[in-house]
Formats: structure tokens, sequence, C-alpha cells
């Protein structure tokens, strides 16, 4: 198969992969965080875009255990190439979320298996690299020895000078006697992993989206960490200036303004600005 051409836009998507379904884990027996998450953040999402606007091709982000598949219903909505990937088939078999209303770009799949995500163009199917993937508290679900399995699908997907992002939780969850966190380490623990297997933390990434992002300590998942990690630092984006004016207004924004609606915050202040 071809790779992706950049000018082209697929007219529907096609995962193969191994196991359909991760029918041996704990997050298959017992499935609580598909049954409940639909996480989005779309100041995550604006920052996302300001990152990638260098592209001359619609940008591309695949997110690795998409349960409700929220965040993947954003990107397409703002018309990105956005595919969703989630190990248990609780929300697409009950159209929860947004499985109701993009199934199209929605798919169960076992992250631990080998999988590929073809785009249909003129018929031809040709494989998909992202620039961006992401992993909203999947990776401490995965048990240490299938990690290597999750990066190499990782390595395979992710497009040069892309960036592998993720929110990583370092508590133990068990429900009704189901350990659904099976791999809890300390965050050390995980960066020198990942350096093992080919993985390099950016710390000024994680800094530029200042405390902004679909899950993490401020959303969703106190006491966990970000971790945005590349393989190919030398094609990496610039990051955009950002002048004091809006740093200030986003550091008022944590403190005081993190409650308000975000739809009246943006009318109020303007996008420009709070972007």
């Amino acid at each position: 198969m071809s790779e992706m051409n950049f000018q082209n836009i697929p007219s529907k998507y096609v995962v193969k992969r191994e196991r359909e379904v991760a029918y041996e884990s704990p997050d298959y027996i017992m499935p609580w965080g598909t049954r409940w998450d639909n996480s989005r953040n779309w100041r995550f999402n604006n920052k996302l875009y300001k990152l990638f606007q260098h592209l001359e091709h619609p940008f591309r982000v695949l997110d690795m255990g998409c349960s409700g598949g929220g965040f993947v219903k954003d990107c397409v909505d703002d018309g990105c190439l956005a595919v969703g990937l989630e190990g248990s088939d609780y929300s697409k078999k009950l159209k929860r979320a947004e499985w109701g209303t993009i199934p199209e770009y929605l798919f169960t799949c076992d992250l631990t298996g080998d999988f590929e995500i073809f785009g249909e163009i003129n018929g031809a199917a040709q494989r998909m690299l992202f620039d961006v993937i992401t992993s909203w508290e999947v990776i401490e679900h995965i048990a240490e020895k299938d990690i290597p399995a999750i990066v190499a699908n990782v390595r395979k997907h992710l497009a040069p000078g892309g960036l592998w992002i993720m929110s990583v939780a370092t508590t133990e969850d068990v429900v009704n006697g189901v350990r659904l966190h099976q791999t809890v380490k300390p965050k050390k623990w995980w960066v020198q992993r990942f350096s093992e297997l080919g993985f390099e933390q950016r710390d000024e990434y994680v800094k530029y989206f200042n405390t902004q992002f679909v899950r993490g300590p401020k959303y969703g998942a106190p006491g966990s960490f970000i971790l945005v990690l590349t393989v190919d630092k030398s094609n990496l984006p610039a990051l955009p200036f950002q002048p004091l004016i809006r740093q200030g207004f986003e550091f008022l924004y944590d403190r005081w303004l993190g409650s308000f609606p975000q739809k009246l915050l943006k009318l109020l202040v303007g996008e420009r600005m709070y972007f």
C-alpha cells in the first residue's frame, strides 16, 4: 500500500486489526471508563491546531483509547482527519456518546495487537500516518509486557515530526474487584521506559499547552501527569510565540475562570485573545 497522498481526503476509513476487541483486558471485563467518559477540551484543540498550522495538508489525529469519542468528534467538526480506537465494544454496542453520531470515525481495536489504518481514496486503500496520536488515561491500563506492542503501533502510525501526547494515571483503580490500572508507575519510570523504546519526552511542549489537555491533572485525573513524546526531534513543529498578555490571561483563566461556561467565555473575551 502507498502512503497517504496529502492532497487527497479519504471517503472512508478502514481499520485492519489482529483483534477487533481487547477481550482479555480488564477494561473489557469491567467496562468502566468507556461507560462514562467522553472527554473533550476546546482549548487543547485550539493550541494543537496552532502548533501544526504550518501543515500543507489537513491535520490528522488518532486517538487511541477514545472512549465515548468526544475528542474525535470535535476534531472532525473542526475539519481534521480524525480516527478513534477503543478496546472495549461497550459504547459501540449501546451507540453511547459519539458512537451514535460519528460511527464511521470510531473503531474497536485491541491496541496491543497489530493494526493498520487506511483511508479509501478513489477506491484505493492508502495507509495513513498521523501528525498527532493521543492516549488519554490509557497507557496505565496496559500490562507492562504489552507496552512495547503499543509503542510499535504508535511508531508505525506517527508521521515525521509527529507527537504522541498522553495523560498517565499514577494511582490504582479497582472496580468491583477488577484491577483496571495494570501498570502503575511514577513519571520517571515511564520517561525512562519510553526512552528505551525510542521515544523522547519533550517538556517544552507540555509547557506550551499550559495545563490544557483533554485529560490530566486538571481534568478528571488528579495525580496524573502529561507526556509529549517524539521519535523525530529534527522535524518537530516550531512552538508558537505567545505574548505575555496571552500568558497572563491564561493564568487568570486557570485560577479564576476555569468553571466559567466555555462558549460564554469565548463570546465575552474573544477567541483570538483567548487562543
